[in-house]
This record gives structure tokens, C-alpha cells and sequence, in this order.
């Protein structure tokens, strides 16, 4: 990692090359190579804000201001594509107390998302289902029509990775603002968080 580094691999580049990898070599070694990846790009970093800090627990780039899907989010998100060749995967970054509206993933055959959460904590929560934490390493299969939301936890930046899952004739249809009671939300939360 440090030769790719000296020899002009960029923090997004290394990102996109692991990410690619994991489909052929599996996500439990792709990790292994994120924590790598991540160590050797920001030995030179020192955060001195909490954005800076959570982009610097992790490999991926926090992105720009999500403008174009913004009134589909309660507070600020950014963006940052990773991928849109063979798979479409982007990096979404959501400050603390974000969350997506409800929505839900269609498709006529194949479809649906993957989020893998890469940094911070937060969560994902199908409609009347418990919201579920998900920390770093936690994968959510998501359906083809399951209404859902997803967000970081009050006190804490989140970022996943959102992988669309092939398939024909794809769209997403969004919903209404999730509702989110931020006392009554952080209770439960805490309470479902256990030892994470």
C-alpha cells in the first residue's frame, strides 16, 4: 500500500481499486485491505474538525453536499461516487441526526441495495420493523419493495457504501420524511445498542 501511495495511487483511486476487488476476493479480505488502506493515506492527516476526523476513519472520501437528492434527507449528506461501471456503488456521508425519507427500491426483475456501512454509526429501519444499528462492517440486504430508511445516530457521523443491485427497469420511489422523535428515537437506540 505504501509503494501504490509513493507512486501516485490517490486515497479515491485506492478506494475504488478495493472496492472492485472485494466482488472477485469477498468483502471479510476487502476489509482487511480498508483498514490497511486507510492507516498508510492519513498517517499525514491531522483532523481538527469532526467532519475531518470521521473522514479520516475511513478510506472512502466524504464527497460533496448530496444537492441533487437533498429534499430526500432530513439534514446534510454528502456524496461521493466510488463506482458506476458493472455496479453503481457511491459512498454516502450523513452528519449527525441525517436520515433518509422513507423510500423503497422497484424493479421488474433483479434490483434492490446494499448498504455497508464503512465509518460512525447508524441506522437502518424497514417500515414497521426496530430501527437496526449498524456500525462499521454491517451489511443490509434491502429488497426489491421493502419501504426503509436509513441514517446516522444522533451523536454520531455515519457513511455507507450504497450499492444498487442490477436489474431491469430499476427506479426508487420516495416516500415522506421517516418519523423520528429524537428523544424517544435515542432511548430505543441505546437500548438495542448493547455493547457496540
Amino acid at each position: 500500500m505504501k509503494n501504490a501511495k509513493k507512486n501516485g495511487i490517490s486515497r479515491d483511486e485506492i478506494a475504488e481499486i478495493i472496492t472492485h476487488a472485494a466482488f472477485y476476493c469477498g468483502w471479510p479480505k476487502a476489509w482487511a485491505a480498508f483498514r490497511l488502506a486507510k492507516d498508510v493515506w492519513n498517517e499525514d492527516v491531522k483532523p481538527n474538525t469532526a467532519m475531518a476526523e470521521h473522514e479520516a476513519s475511513k478510506v472512502f472520501p466524504i464527497g460533496q453536499p448530496n444537492e441533487a437528492y437533498a429534499k430526500y434527507f432530513i439534514g446534510q449528506s454528502y456524496l461521493a461516487p466510488i463506482s458506476k461501471e458493472q455496479v453503481n456503488i457511491k459512498n454516502v456521508t450523513f452528519e449527525p441526526g441525517c436520515r433518509s425519507n422513507w423510500h423503497i427500491h422497484h424493479a421488474d426483475k433483479g434490483g434492490g441495495q446494499m448498504l455497508l456501512c464503512v465509518a460512525g454509526r447508524g441506522y437502518y429501519q424497514e417500515w414497521g420493523k426496530e430501527p437496526v444499528l449498524m456500525v462499521q462492517g454491517d451489511v443490509i440486504n434491502i429488497p426489491v419493495g421493502v419501504k426503509h430508511w436509513h441514517g446516522a445516530a444522533l451523536d454520531s457521523w455515519f457513511s455507507h457504501l450504497a450499492i444498487g443491485v442490477p436489474g431491469e427497469n430499476v427506479s426508487c420511489e420516495w416516500c415522506y420524511s421517516a418519523f423520528y422523535v429524537p428523544q424517544i428515537f435515542m432511548f430505543s437506540c441505546k437500548l438495542k445498542e448493547g455493547t457496540r
